[in-house]
């Protein structure tokens, strides 16, 4: 099996199981499924269902058709009751099955759980259904609705003897098929869908239960190595012949994903079809024949016509409606994005180059400075690719809201504003774990029972709001509920006992309080269930968010609710960096993290009780960090007024690290620190390195990590 094929197969079914997911919920909420809601779900698992036994995934496509019956019936039938729930749990739980399959599949291996159970509960739930609205439980509808749709051929009589029945070679030749339909169709694929010769593979397999005979152009679909470029020049062409009547064998072929047109029609006979081997109408004419006849060669084979320019597809107007999209993979957008930052880094090597320091070269500054803007817009294109929205994350967590207030018994809805706000698509793959148990946090411990609600004087049903929106480099990520709120009092009284409190009680800020809830090991719960109580959880949301460059906050109002704060970087791959000397070594911070940067004056700088140097920041004593004695750096300045003194901000801590001089700003390319300067020195509170412009490498600092050093 081809690994192309798997991964569009990944790709596309992945699609479809999002799709599934948000639209069963989506009917769950209002009561019921609508009419588009049936089409939407029963189309889904119809593709699903072929493209699994086409790759010959057998567990998967039963599964899918099993559920895909359900909604057969719902569609056919109409049946006034329907337990919207009970379905949508169905569907949830063939969704989640398929996940699974398809994440083993993605890891290298072969999907291997059996959906037996599933498909045994599905297949009873249907019948249990269908006796509750009356309906024969054994039925098979599809199978009935071909029956009752066909006519009995009109009896014809001769005068005389009877007209006699035609010989098979006659048949062959005529095209005589009887009470049987003739079809012809031709199915033109979205531009840049790629895999064509796949799709229509796909095409065959999902029509050889339903039809008799079936041929098509190419006729070596996977075998041919040209058959992906006919395809997509000429169309895939089909020629088939069925019980089914019109409507009903377009509606099949109208389910063809990624298709942009269908030509379709019914033909009189197969003597009317353009290619329609047949052995025996060969033998006949050969015979009948002086010479020997061939078969008829297909057009797209024959040598004049394989010769001549093809015509070219008609191409969408601009002013049209059609997306012009592509599916492109994210390994090489992440190349083109390492292309870009070595772009970024060899502009650096050229405008700083030291053999130019001090020349007076007008034209070489105009052009770096043309190179410099051509450079930005090329960052920003790419950055633009890789940017996507918050959506597809936000909406996962309905799913956790859902599955969350069935077992727990409570009420709770989900609001979701800008969800369309954009991130890096490798943030955005990793804050769904960090957002998923904050959510869970909020409904677990934050929103009440119904009945304790409602003694309280608000509504039954809870609401946890998630909400997005850009600030500046950065996006903030609010979870906000209308629930019981944090007790001070009893986090306290558990770090006490856990014995990680910092400092006096009495100095502890209510914000500090809260903080508690992200060490590790700390839980409030007694009880230990499977959402939570074990004490891990929120400490995997604070690591997973400094990982990112980001920082999390907590604030409660006791009885009101919580609102937890994510703060992090639009994308990781180019930032903009203060570059600091340091003896003979460089570092570079984030200019997101600097709050501001000047020269102290003697005896600014004063040691407390402990022997800890401190710095009044805004009327608040900030302690102070040498880089050159955190790092083991020689030949520093010592003398704090002759260096350089950089307040930088951590979350809401506010800390000073003194340099020897600004070396200035430029764009950061973040690479991983080399093993030999690993060796060589201490890394902690690093979070990679970049080159200058003199080819020279200089440390990132992470402000995040150092102030845990300062504060722990």
């Amino acid at each position: 099996m081809a690994e192309p094929m798997v991964e569009v197969f990944i790709f596309e079914t992945r699609q479809f199981l999002d799709q599934l997911e948000q639209i069963s919920m989506g009917s769950e909420g209002n009561g019921g499924f609508s009419e588009d809601d049936v089409n939407e779900i029963f189309r889904a698992m119809h593709t699903i269902k072929g493209s699994a036994a086409m790759m010959m995934f057998e567990e998967i496509s039963t599964l899918a058709h099993s559920v895909e019956d359900i909604f057969y019936y719902i569609r056919e039938l109409h049946p006034k009751q329907v337990d919207t729930t009970a379905i949508t749990d169905i569907v949830l739980n063939a969704v989640d099955f398929m996940r699974i399959e398809m994440d083993s599949l993605d890891a290298g291996n072969n999907p291997s759980m059996s959906s037996k159970e599933l498909r045994d509960y599905t297949k009873n739930f249907l019948r249990n259904m269908k006796l509750a609205n009356g309906d024969d439980p054994d039925i098979d509808l599809r199978k009935a609705k071909n029956a009752q749709k066909k006519q009995p051929a009109p009896k014809q009589y001769y005068i005389g003897a009877a007209k006699p029945e035609p010989t098979v070679a006659e048949a062959a030749i005529t095209g005589v098929t009887g009470s049987k339909h003739v079809y012809y169709a031709c199915i033109h694929f979205e531009q840049g869908c790629e895999m064509e010769e796949v799709r229509a593979f796909g095409v065959i397999n999902n029509l050889k239960d339903k039809v008799d005979e079936v041929h098509h152009l190419p006729d070596k679909i996977l075998e041919d190595d040209n058959a992906a470029e006919i395809i997509r020049n000429e169309g895939f062409r089909i020629w088939f012949t069925t019980d089914m009547e019109n409507s009903e064998a377009k509606h099949e072929l109208d389910q063809t994903i990624f298709m942009e047109k269908l030509d379709f029609q019914e033909l009189d006979s197969t003597a009317e079809c353009e290619y329609w081997p047949s052995a025996m109408a060969v033998a006949v004419q050969a015979a009948e024949s002086s010479e020997p006849i061939k078969p008829p060669m297909p057009e797209v084979f024959r040598p004049e016509i394989a010769e001549a320019p093809k015509p070219a597809r008609k191409q969408p107007s601009g002013g049209g409606t059609e997306s012009q999209m592509i599916t492109v993979r994210v390994d090489k957008l992440d190349k083109l994005m390492d292309l870009v930052g070595e772009l970024v880094i060899a502009e650096a090597m050229v405008t700083q180059n030291p053999d130019i320091a001090g020349l007076e070269l007008d034209n070489f500054q105009k052009a770096a400075r043309q190179l410099h803007k051509i450079n930005g817009e090329l960052q920003d294109s790419v950055m633009a690719l890789r940017m996507v929205p918050l959506e597809g994350t936000f909406k996962k967590m309905n799913r956790i809201v859902r599955d969350m207030t069935k077992k727990l018994g409570k009420k709770a809805r989900l609001v979701l504003e800008g969800e369309y706000t954009e991130v890096d698509k490798n943030i955005n793959e990793h804050i769904s774990d960090p957002l998923m148990h904050i959510v869970r946090n909020s409904v677990d411990h934050g929103i009440e029972m119904p009945d304790v609600r409602v003694a309280n004087g608000k509504p039954e049903i809870g609401t946890v709001v998630l909400s997005a929106e850009n600030a500046g480099g950065e996006v903030v990520l609010k979870i906000q509920d209308d629930g019981g709120g944090l007790n001070k009092e009893k986090i306290l009284d558990r770090a006490r006992k856990n014995g990680i409190l910092t400092k006096p009680e009495e100095e502890l800020t209510d914000q500090e309080i809260y903080s508690f809830i992200f060490a590790p090991g700390f839980s409030t719960k007694e009880k230990v269930t499977e959402f939570s109580g074990r004490g891990v959880g929120m400490d995997v949301v604070v690591s997973n968010i400094k990982s990112l460059g980001g920082q999390v906050t907590v604030d409660s109002v006791y009885g009101q609710g919580s609102t937890t704060i994510i703060k992090i970087p639009l994308t990781l791959a180019i930032i903009e960096g203060m570059s600091v000397g340091v003896g003979k070594s460089c570092f570079s911070i984030p200019i997101s993290y600097i709050n501001r940067s000047f020269r102290p004056d003697a005896g600014q700088i004063f040691r407390d009780p402990d022997g800890t140097e401190m710095i009044m920041v805004e009327g608040k004593c900030a302690p102070v960090v040498r880089l050159n004695q955190v790092y083991g750096i020689d030949n520093a300045i010592e003398d704090e007024t002759n260096g350089i003194i950089l307040i930088l901000e951590a979350g809401d801590q506010k800390y000073a690290v003194v340099a020897d001089k600004l070396l200035g700003v430029q764009e950061i390319v973040v690479k991983p620190v080399p093993k030999y300067i690993q060796k060589v020195m201490k890394t902690t509170g690093i979070s990679g390195c970049t080159l200058l412009g003199d080819g020279s490498i200089s440390l990132i600092l992470d402000p995040q990590q150092l102030n845990i050093m300062i504060y722990e």
